[in-house]
């Protein structure tokens, strides 16, 4: 080998340790250690970019420290230490799942329904109600149409109808653009999507 293809693979071998180094990424204020990053990339088949998150283990929700929702994942990845309230800057008086949305995320609703500043729990499938209190709104079916303004008819077991819900004798609801849910033994089991 000539001196300088030598010292072109050393240059290309560094560059390639570095490329292949994990970047410093941390959720909810704790930093990703390299084997929960890497077995993270591997599983996802995404790779990581430094930076800092905030990741809503309840909902999937993800954001960009100080930011709102930019993205959703797998809800309940352990991922990070606990959401903070701060985590995207809200000072919009409305809590979901512990985080002060953004005036952002707070716009982004708006269009789907009217929204009161409290705090509110949120499941990944989009249903959700006042903390400590059972389902009384679906932001899926309320954000997959026309904008409405107003809220769900919820019971206690999770099911969700708006005017738009129809239902048949074979037990299956549906709430347009695919939303369904299934009546079981006068249960209603919803599906994720």
């Amino acid at each position: 080998m000539k001196p300088n293809s030598v010292a072109f693979l050393a240059v290309a071998l560094i560059t390639l340790r570095a490329a292949a180094a994990p970047a410093d990424v941390f959720i909810n204020g704790v930093r990703l250690d390299d084997a929960t990053q890497g077995a993270f990339e591997q599983r996802f088949h995404v790779p990581l970019q430094a930076g800092r998150y905030w990741y809503d283990k309840v909902s999937g929700l993800w954001g960009y420290d100080g930011g709102p929702a930019v993205g959703q994942i797998y809800p309940g990845l352990p991922l990070g230490g606990p959401l903070r309230r701060d985590a995207s800057n809200g000072h919009t008086g409305v809590i979901v799942n512990g985080r002060e949305l953004h005036p952002i995320d707070v716009a982004a609703l708006q269009r789907c329904t009217r929204v009161i500043p409290g705090r509110y729990w949120v499941f990944a499938n989009g249903v959700g109600g006042v903390e400590g209190g059972p389902p009384q709104f679906n932001l899926a079916a309320l954000c997959s149409g026309p904008a409405v303004g107003g809220g769900l008819n919820c019971d206690g077991t999770g099911s969700c109808a708006s005017s738009r819900t129809r239902s048949g004798v074979t037990g299956i609801v549906t709430e347009g653009k695919g939303r369904a849910g299934i009546s079981y033994n006068g249960k209603y089991i919803m599906t994720p999507n």
